[in-house]
């Protein structure tokens, strides 16, 4: 048995570059990768201490307080008013969801899986694990009149986008589920970043509540989920990468098929994690808190890469800078690795990212300074 052909793993590819700014003599400063660095909050590690003493199996499905505290989030901070517990289930992070939800929705060799022109490399992946074909959709009107073998079957959405930042609007996302209603496509959207929204206000001020809509927000479904999916992480907003605490909801058909599936293949969140996760949900001030880390990381590179000739594009999202200079992304690169500054080339997320590279804002501040010295220094 021959397992599905993958692309290489695009990290590999940044090995030799990670030597020669490791080579710096102040040391390197790593933002290829965007994991947190910044401690993760004590509400959250206390509830999982006191969730420690955990002998028994937990349940696929998740306990009611974490199903219910997903669905308070949802109404609260994306403006989601009508899930139901029976609508969410927690996944082991967000990236094996996105790997295998076309392998748990029952796609098959000839099924298409439309993903973004600039995407995270992962829905690439989890078209091809379950056999189906990964097929760039950069518009829909590009995709002209359909035939049925010509239709996706399932349809990627990632607002806010990593790597560009990017936040799709209400009525863009409106015209995608209602094109998607039309041919009976599912519509799987990655909000991982909502809350990393550089265009909304810190969140204890007055200001706009929701200025990166979730597609379950009824301006955006008109008040069914149908065919819908909201993909979304905890790793970023509260520092729980190594958690593995992500969730997703939507059309309860197909999150109650996507938990039979689990079910059987044993795929649950621990109940320790569980219980963190109802913490982490509950408590808004430490989001906030960390927004306002990145947000003055953010504002230093911004700087230093004006100051050093980049241009940065969209980025109005997310934990990331989508910048260039005109060039090709690995001359960028290596340039910067020469400074002791280490980043991910566009070209890992499509051809059409070639020309920039992405700059995570996922370092300490004394890093962030050491980088955006670097840069200014020329």
């Amino acid at each position: 048995m021959t397992p599905p052909a993958l692309p290489d793993f695009p990290w590999d590819a940044l090995l030799p570059f990670k030597a020669i700014a490791s080579a710096h003599l102040e040391g390197i400063v790593d933002l290829s990768v965007g994991t947190p660095v910044d401690p993760t909050p004590s509400v959250i590690r206390d509830a999982l201490v006191a969730a420690a003493d955990s002998p028994g199996y937990p349940l696929t499905v998740g306990m009611t307080a974490l199903r219910e505290a997903i669905v308070a989030w949802f109404a609260r901070r994306r403006g989601v008013p009508d899930l139901t517990v029976d609508g969410v289930l927690p996944t082991i992070g967000s990236k094996e969801l996105v790997a295998w939800l076309p392998t748990l929705l029952g796609l098959r060799p000839g099924d298409i899986v439309g993903i973004p022109e600039v995407a995270y490399p992962t829905y690439d992946v989890g078209a091809r694990l379950a056999g189906a074909t990964p097929q760039v959709i950069s518009g829909l009107a590009r995709l002209g009149p359909l035939t049925p073998s010509m239709t996706p079957k399932l349809l990627w959405l990632n607002s806010p986008g990593n790597p560009t930042g990017a936040v799709l609007p209400v009525e863009h996302l409106a015209k995608v589920v209602a094109w998607a209603r039309r041919h009976g496509v599912v519509v799987a959207s990655d909000e991982c970043y909502a809350e990393l929204d550089w265009q909304r206000p810190d969140p204890r001020r007055p200001g706009p509540r929701h200025t990166t809509p979730s597609i379950l927000d009824p301006a955006v479904c008109g008040g069914s989920h149908e065919g819908l999916l909201a993909v979304y992480s905890l790793s970023k907003q509260s520092n729980l990468a190594g958690y593995r605490a992500a969730f997703v909801a939507g059309d309860l058909d197909l999150v109650g098929g996507i938990v039979e599936v689990r079910r059987h293949a044993g795929m649950m969140v621990p109940g320790p994690v569980q219980a963190a996760m109802v913490a982490a949900l509950g408590d808004d001030e430490h989001v906030a808190d960390q927004k306002l880390r990145y947000g003055v990381r953010r504002e230093r590179l911004l700087e230093a890469l004006a100051a050093a000739g980049f241009r940065v594009d969209s980025s109005e999202a997310g934990l990331y800078l989508w910048a260039t200079r005109g060039e090709d992304c690995w001359a960028t690169v290596r340039d910067l690795a020469e400074r002791g500054i280490l980043v991910a080339p566009g070209s890992f997320y499509g051809v059409s990212g070639r020309e920039h590279v992405r700059i995570a804002l996922t370092a300490t501040d004394e890093r962030i300074e050491a980088a955006a010295c670097r840069l200014e220094g020329g």
